[in-house]
């Protein structure tokens, strides 16, 4: 993974600002609770990669519109949860760390994220999304910018190391999301990735799965980028449906003794 000082800059501000879907200004009353949700929504999703350094106390303090006092309590309790650290000096800050391994060996954590999340539920929505804004990013058109934005996404997933791709992959997702030209959409869709995230990490990475997704990722860009609305949907849904796959077989359990056969 990078190191420290280009982090900020990679994550905040500007047009390739990856954290937009998901910094936003919290609600009166919950403004510690709501802070504390979006960074970590910003981890999980791996926004801001191992290693590098998130925004800095001021920029996230007006992001989220609370006091800094709010986002230091904020950061001590993801610093004592190890999931960042604070770094003193000219290249100091907040870093992320490493998320540790589960003690168990990952199958007690496995079998609890399948009974708290309803899996069906989180892949169809995300479909929902994930097929709706294909279509609109192909339907209104991307040029200039916009378009640039999604092919430097792309790229960026072929030249993934396998340890990182996950990352990158959900960087294009995020990036169609928020070019899609609804906040709001964005903004749902980086919830349920968040989910989608947390089940992948608990199935391997299948390099054969990986080269055909790679594959759909380019034919979706292209539908995209032409213009071609029904091939941008259908694509999507097929990826999707792809993914979908894979995680039905990996994490629901469809023995005789849960589901009334035996």
């Amino acid at each position: 993974m990078d190191g420290g000082g280009g982090g900020a800059a990679a994550a905040g501000g500007g047009a390739d600002d990856r954290l937009a879907p998901v910094l936003r200004p919290v609600r009166a009353g919950n403004g510690f609770e709501e802070a504390l949700e979006q960074i970590l929504r910003v981890l999980r999703l791996g926004l801001v990669p191992e290693g590098e350094r998130l925004p800095a106390e001021r920029e996230l303090a007006e992001r989220l519109r609370i006091s800094r006092v709010t986002l230091r309590e904020v950061l001590k309790v993801l610093t004592d949860q190890g999931l960042v650290e604070s770094r003193r000096g000219r290249y100091g800050g907040t870093f992320v760390r490493a998320r540790p391994e589960p003690a168990d060996g990952g199958e007690d954590e496995l079998r609890r994220r399948i009974r708290e999340v309803d899996v069906e539920d989180t892949l169809r929505f995300r479909e929902v999304l994930e097929v709706g804004a294909a279509e609109l990013c192909a339907a209104h058109g991307l040029s200039g910018e916009r378009a640039n934005r999604l092919r430097a996404a792309l790229d960026a997933t072929r030249e993934a190391p396998l340890a990182d791709y996950r990352r990158l992959d959900t960087l294009l997702h995020l990036t169609l999301a928020e070019l899609a030209g609804s906040p709001s959409l964005a903004a749902q869709y980086a919830a349920v990735r968040a989910t989608v995230n947390d089940l992948l990490d608990r199935i391997p990475l299948l390099v054969r799965n990986l080269e055909h997704s790679q594959a759909q990722h380019t034919a979706l860009v292209e539908a995209v980028l032409d213009g071609d609305a029904d091939g941008a949907r259908e694509v999507m849904r097929e990826h999707c449906e792809g993914t979908a796959a894979l995680l039905r077989g990996f994490l629901v359990d469809n023995t005789p003794a849960d589901n009334g056969q035996g």
